[in-house]
């Protein structure tokens, strides 16, 4: 069995509610150098998650409310390795405190 890289790379990306101005910044792991395709794929997953009512995040909430057509996505920064990436990501989440995030790390 193939070990599990751990230095992959992974994108800190945004998406703004265009109608509220509210955003969520998440991070999703890149599949080869396909930046635009890998945050694409995680933006079906969240549309997804919001249409089938699976979760009651703020940012599914607001998909459901105002339409995916209401959101822009932006990647903010490329980061090497999973542990690296989560904790670039609680830094812009405590620094900007985006409203469609639900959780806030100390």
């Amino acid at each position: 069995m193939r070990k599990k890289r751990s230095d992959r790379n992974h994108i800190i990306y945004k998406l703004t509610n265009t109608v509220t101005n509210e955003t969520y910044i998440g991070v999703t792991v890149v599949t080869g150098r396909a930046y635009l395709k890998s945050l694409r794929s995680r933006w079906i997953r969240h549309i997804y998650k919001a249409k089938i009512g699976m979760a009651e995040y703020p940012i599914s909430i607001s998909i459901r409310t105002h339409g995916e057509e209401s959101f822009t996505r932006e990647i903010i920064t490329l980061v090497r390795g999973k542990k690296n990436a989560f904790q670039t990501e609680a830094q812009l989440i405590n620094e900007h405190k985006p409203a469609l995030n639900t959780r806030m790390q100390h």
